[in-house]
């Protein structure tokens, strides 16, 4: 039983850490970077949504499942990135790597984009900060989880995180 509780704990905590994070460095994006303007240049609106879409309001809550693909992907390297040291630094790295540098095709930021796409350079650099605030947040996120599990506080506020960025993507939803 303390083996299943373990994974179950192990689950939420990627998740709640990638949903959090990911929420917050959206909000990065969407007021630093100004991706509303950025989304409706000529060149990235024919294959971005305007932040205004409704389906984009409920794309943190839709995290929730990419979450869980992500600890299911990461569930046979699980004592590799949470119990040794700089496990999760380890995963950071991998995390931009493949999600960002060295992606399957070519999305903007990654070399193959700047290799096979029309994309200007200046709009592919524009997705960086993103992503280093939003691996950042993911590790920085599960260090506490990890270090600090034992403790309900930390239960308590990943439950609030997850319940207010729910309620404000539905939100948002219903008024888009």
């Amino acid at each position: 039983m303390e083996k299943k509780l373990s994974v179950v704990k192990y689950f939420w905590q990627i998740i709640y850490a990638h949903t959090i994070a990911y929420f917050l460095a959206g909000l990065f994006a969407l007021f630093v970077v100004n991706y509303r303007d950025l989304f409706a240049t000529e060149i990235i609106s024919s294959f971005m949504r305007p932040v205004d879409e409704p389906i984009v309001a409920l794309g943190p809550i839709l995290q929730i499942f990419r979450g869980i693909v992500m600890a299911l992907v990461l569930l046979p390297l699980r004592a590799t990135f949470f119990e040794q040291k700089n496990g999760l630094v380890k995963l950071g790295l991998i995390i931009i790597g493949f999600s960002l540098l060295s992606t399957i095709g070519p999305t903007m930021g990654s070399l193959d984009g700047y290799i096979f796409t029309k994309i200007p350079y200046m709009y592919q650099l524009l997705g960086y900060p993103e992503a280093a605030i939003y691996v950042l947040l993911f590790i920085g996120i599960l260090k506490v989880s990890i270090k600090y599990e034992h403790k309900k506080i930390i239960t308590a506020l990943s439950i609030a995180a997850m319940l207010l960025i729910l309620l404000m993507g539905v939100t948002g939803y219903i008024m888009a």
